[in-house]
């Protein structure tokens, strides 16, 4: 059983953590830029807001509107090509944003969205991009520290989007979700929406200071593929993202504060499983479960939240892909309690195109194991902003299990501003049951020299205990980017130590030294409907800490842009690879130990989305240890109406190696039915040749009141075994939340 002395030292120290957090004081020197008022409404006013996406309302004349948008896309700096208007008002309990998206061709908008969380994406490199409406996204930095945001969008049909900007985008998180409401309507001279955010649904400093609070607007025109922003517009490295740049609201004054800033959200659950046991019997039982998550403000932008008996039944699947590599697979986050605020345990380092080569903490390793899902007990997490510094504190216990032990895991994180958008952090993390203990402490940093150029790194040192025997080593990295429109470059130099161990984190590969750089030359040709080309030019160097080569990989590329929205590259490179070990990618094949050495050709284009439907495809053709692997993608996405929307993909992946050869493919169906702004429904159906699974995962959401869901949710697994399909799990359940704000 989990030792008590064991608890009480990590409690002991989360707490020491917390203490010191808590007492240290508020910055409340502000930077003041010009921008525009946000306009008070007089408690005895009359006169209400009715949020139905029109500005009929006089009071939204009297607000001074924010305007003079400009294009980021096609022709930066230029004039906005249609006009818009945004407008905020505020009471004590309400925030209003009204937007005015005038358009000299009304009936050719853009709005086949009308599913929740569908507005917005983001690009390979992390980028918020809007998908194929027309759309506008709202960005608030209340506490102004010109590094984080809250993002709020809608269409014409009046579509909910929001998500978490962090550190300057360099996490963009589309799974958080708060409690608002927003409305659209077409007019005739365009379309219109009023935004309504409660107040605490917002995270803001305390006092009555006058303080600034950072805003910037974002508007797609889909038909002109035009992007235009109220301030940051620039292409040399600005964009929405970057918080830092956004412009200013004033008059945010007497802003109310809820004595209690309670939240509970008690679920219920009840469903029917199947599945198959380790004597290859299927057993049915009926689930029935209940538990609550809760939410506290304990100090003005600090929030406490708190789980118990947590359960994720309403999660979506994970999207099945083909692993053949000798490396893990890296599946994204989609836990609604891991989600908000996530940005803030980002500790280590992310690539463009592949996993996560070094990640701290990564919170799948909890709950979540190669048999399945590990049942939560419950844990606390504390995040958010006290004074100079963001905090963040998460501790979980989940129960024993046939396969693993009662576990603790862990983690406290800080990061102290330096400067404008800069800043210095430490993180811990530690996971301890009657097996082992593994803990991890690391210091990073990131700093932006000038507007392009930013440098970052990290040191960590990990220890594993098991059995009174102790392993410890370490891996660090330094990396600079520099990005402005017409050229880039990145470089990086990571090591990490043969014995590191970051048990709540995830790392590709140990005992490896890499140093890799990635530069780009970009120019506008202004001909033949090209936007953009740009041409790349990289490589990676690795050996093991011996000094001995590993691999390399060396080559050009290039990725042309349309302005109809079309797209097209191709990458080519030279690569060695050291194979230290055999493995099996497939279960009738075996690579062995050696030398490789081969070419690779990449290509992908893709049609404009501002189509009801578009077309993706892409290629490679590469040498695979000795052999051969052709793969070849498809993707289809048709908007049939802003009701019904399908998607297929598949991919075809042909190896043939000295040992033999196989196929393995995967296929998806995707279908998506919106009843309304707040009933949907979502098919996701898949198969995967390598593992022979067959999956369906069918998931019902009403939202029956703001932040209160139902969910009903089928999901099916089947094996192939000898030609003939056979049941591996199934069941339905059904999860009823409510949410009450005390």
């Amino acid at each position: 059983m989990f030792k008590l002395l064991t608890i009480r030292k990590c409690t002991v120290l989360l707490f020491v953590l917390l203490i010191y957090a808590c007492g240290l004081q508020a910055d409340d020197n502000r930077e003041t830029a010009s921008g525009f008022p946000a306009l008070r409404l007089n408690t005895d006013s009359p006169q209400k807001i009715v949020v139905d996406g029109l500005l009929t309302e006089k009071v939204w004349q009297q607000a001074q509107p924010a305007s003079g948008f400009r294009q980021r896309e096609p022709l930066a700096g230029e004039a906005a090509t249609e006009r818009t208007e945004v407008r905020i008002l505020y009471n004590d309990e309400m925030l209003y944003v009204g937007v005015l998206a005038m358009d000299s061709e009304p009936d050719k908008v853009i709005a086949r969205i009308l599913q929740r969380d569908k507005l917005m994406f983001k690009n390979f490199d992390g980028t918020p991009l809007f998908a194929g409406d027309d759309a506008v996204a709202i960005l608030f930095d209340p506490f102004h520290d010109q590094k984080n945001g809250v993002v709020f969008a809608t269409n014409p049909n009046g579509a909910e989007f929001d998500a978490l900007l962090t550190d300057e985008g360099s996490e963009f998180n589309i799974d958080w979700r708060a409690v608002w409401e927003v409305s659209a309507k077409r007019i005739p001279e365009g379309w219109s929406a009023e935004f309504a955010i409660p107040f605490r649904s917002l995270r803001y400093p305390d006092g009555d200071n006058n303080a600034p609070w950072g805003f910037n607007v974002y508007r797609t025109i889909r038909r002109k593929n035009e992007e235009v922003l109220w301030t940051s517009w620039s292409r040399d490295n600005a964009g929405f993202k970057r918080v830092s740049r956004a412009g200013h609201i004033h008059g945010m004054t007497n802003l109310p504060r809820s004595r209690v800033n309670l939240e509970v959200k008690p679920f219920a659950l009840t469903g029917l499983v199947r599945e198959m046991n380790d004597n290859d019997i299927l057993e049915s039982g009926h689930k029935l479960s209940s538990g609550f998550d809760a939410k506290w403000e304990v100090r003005p932008g600090l929030m406490l939240d708190l789980t118990y008996n947590t359960d994720f039944a309403q999660v979506e699947a994970d999207d099945e892909q083909v692993n053949l590599t000798r490396f893990s697979l890296f599946f994204p986050e989609k836990r609604d309690f891991f989600l908000e605020n996530a940005g803030i345990f980002d500790f280590g380092s992310r690539s463009i195109g592949e996993a996560p080569p070094f990640q701290l903490f990564f919170s799948r390793r909890i709950g979540i194991s190669e048999d399945g899902e590990i049942p939560v007990i419950g844990g606390a997490r504390l995040t958010g902003r006290v004074g100079k510094q963001t905090v963040g504190f998460l501790n979980i216990v989940t129960e024993e299990t046939l396969d693993e032990p009662v576990a603790n895991f862990a983690v406290a994180r800080i990061k102290r501003d330096i400067g404008r958008n800069n800043y210095i952090g430490a993180m811990v993390t530690d996971k301890r049951s009657d097996l082992a203990a593994n803990t991890g402490l690391g210091l990073d940093a990131s700093f932006w020299l000038s507007n392009a150029l930013n440098v970052q790194g990290f040191f960590v040192r990990t220890q594993t205990d098991t059995s009174g025997t102790g392993i410890g080593d370490q891996a660090f990295r330094v990396g600079l980017s520099y990005q402005t429109d017409r050229f880039g470059i990145r470089a990086q130099h990571y090591t990490i130590g043969p014995d590191v161990r970051a048990e709540m984190g995830f790392v590709t590969r140990e005992d490896i030294r890499r140093t890799g750089g990635f530069s780009r030359l970009s120019f506008r040709p202004g001909r033949f409907g090209v936007r953009v080309v740009n041409l790349f030019f990289g490589g990676n160097y690795f050996t093991d800490l011996r000094g001995e080569v590993q691999d390399w990989d060396v080559g050009p590329g290039f990725i042309m842009d349309w302005n109809s929205g079309e797209s097209l590259g191709a990458f080519f490179s030279r690569s060695f690879t050291r194979l230290d070990e055999a493995f099996d990618p497939d279960d009738d094949i075996t690579v062995p130990v050696g030398d490789y050495d081969y070419g690779q050709i990449f290509w992908f284009g893709g049609s404009s989305n501002n189509r009801p439907w578009q077309l993706d495809l892409s290629g490679t053709y590469q040498g695979y240890f000795g052999g051969t692997l052709l793969s070849v993608n498809t993707g289809l996405n048709l908007a049939f109406n802003s009701r019904l929307a399908t998607g297929v993909q598949y991919s075809h992946n042909h190896v043939e190696v000295p040992a033999g050869m196989f196929n393995a493919d995967v296929s998806s169906l995707r279908l998506s039915y919106s009843f309304s702004t707040r009933l949907f429904a979502n098919a996701l159906l898949q198969y995967n040749s390598l593992s022979n699974t067959l999956s369906a995962n069918v998931r019902l959401n009403y939202i029956h009141r703001p932040g209160s869901d139902l969910f009903i949710v089928f999901n099916e697994e089947d094996i192939s075994e000898q030609g003939n399909w056979v049941l591996e799990n199934r069941g339905m359940v059904a999860k009823l939340t409510w949410l009450k704000r005390l």
